[in-house]
Order: structure tokens, then C-alpha cells, then sequence
């Protein structure tokens, strides 16, 4: 089984992911575990690469590439990323997307990157209207666009236990054989197969 756990900056992927991970004993692997392999690849540190990937189109695309073949690739895993959802397409036996609002969300990482409430909600909103032109501009994807998913939790009404447990139940509860159709993933244009 492959699950993919995708939604925006501070929704708790990472903490959904690890922790489902864990309890299904699957493999987890985070598109940031996959940005630092680059960055150590380049002999960089994932900040630099992060600077560099402002400017060079090719560090997302490469990024974005190998979250692809890894889900084609493997099995019994949790595939974590922004965008795992879109780049595991008809790989992926379930696709979660969590979200919560820019407040919630910008609370939490500001309390998690120790800065200013105010900062952290303007940089979440930069971040995101950056991120959605971008994958606009590479594949055809808006990221708004929550069709594809099986199952979107607002995290924002439970604790991360709770969420844990939503998605825990709906990833044992499925059954392939009773399976009617996951809805396809159509209309990306990928740079790469």
C-alpha cells in the first residue's frame, strides 16, 4: 500500500506521516528527506539549496522527480511532500490532504520556529501564492484543486492523535477488492516519467 500525506506548510504532515508510519509499519519518506539528500548531494546545506532553488527550476523539478519514482517504486510507505498527492498520482492506494487555517497554520510554526505570530502569517502566505505559481507553471496543478484526494482533514478541529486516528482508520479499512475507483489524476503535465 502506498499512502500519501500532502497539504500546506504547518497542517502536520510531517507529524501525521511519521506517526501513521509508525503504527502501519510502513517506510516513511518526507520530500524534505529527499531535499537534504539533494542538498548533501550538491555538497550544500539544505538552506543554500533552499537559495539556490529560488533562482534554478531544476532543484524543485529534480525534487519532484525522485517523489515520483518513489512511488512507483515501493510499496507498504508513507509518502509526505506538499505535492505527494499530485506526483504519486495513480501509484498512491490513498491520498490525504490535510489543511487547517493560515491562522492556525502560522501559529504553529511560529511557535515551532520560535518568531513572531504576525511574520510567520506573511511568510506562510508568500510561501503558499509562490508555491501555487510555481506548480501552476511546472505541471498544470492547482493546488486548490482537492479532487484528487480521498480523504481531506481539517486538522485544525482535532489533536494530532485524533488525526492519527482518522487516517489510521481509513487506511486499514481499505480493501482493495471493494475498491470502486479512486479518482484519477489527470491534467499534470509532468517534466518527467
Amino acid at each position: 500500500m502506498l499512502i500519501t500525506v500532502s497539504g500546506p506548510a504547518g497542517s502536520g504532515k510531517s507529524t501525521l506521516a511519521s506517526g501513521l508510519a509508525d503504527r502501519l509499519g510502513f517506510d516513511h519518506v518526507s520530500g524534505g528527506d529527499i531535499f537534504r539528500d539533494i542538498a548533501a548531494e550538491r555538497d550544500l546545506s539544505p538552506l543554500e539549496l533552499n537559495r539556490l532553488a529560488e533562482t534554478d527550476d531544476e532543484i524543485d523539478l529534480d525534487l519532484d522527480a525522485r517523489l515520483r519514482r518513489t512511488a512507483s517504486d515501493r510499496d507498504d510507505l508513507v509518502l509526505e511532500s506538499r505535492l505527494a498527492g499530485w506526483m504519486a498520482g495513480d501509484h498512491a492506494d490513498l491520498k490525504v490532504w490535510l489543511d487547517a487555517s493560515l491562522e492556525i497554520r502560522a501559529a504553529r510554526i511560529a511557535d515551532r520556529e520560535d518568531k513572531p505570530l504576525d511574520t510567520a502569517i506573511e511568510e506562510t502566505r508568500a510561501r503558499a501564492e509562490s508555491e501555487a505559481s510555481r506548480y501552476r507553471e511546472y505541471y498544470g496543478i492547482d493546488i486548490a484543486d482537492r479532487s484528487i484526494y480521498d480523504l481531506v482533514v481539517n486538522t485544525a478541529r482535532w489533536d494530532a492523535d485524533a488525526v492519527l486516528d482518522v487516517v489510521e482508520t481509513a487506511a486499514t479499512a481499505f480493501d482493495p477488492a471493494a475498491d470502486e475507483g479512486k479518482t484519477p489524476t489527470t491534467g499534470v503535465e509532468y517534466a518527467f516519467e
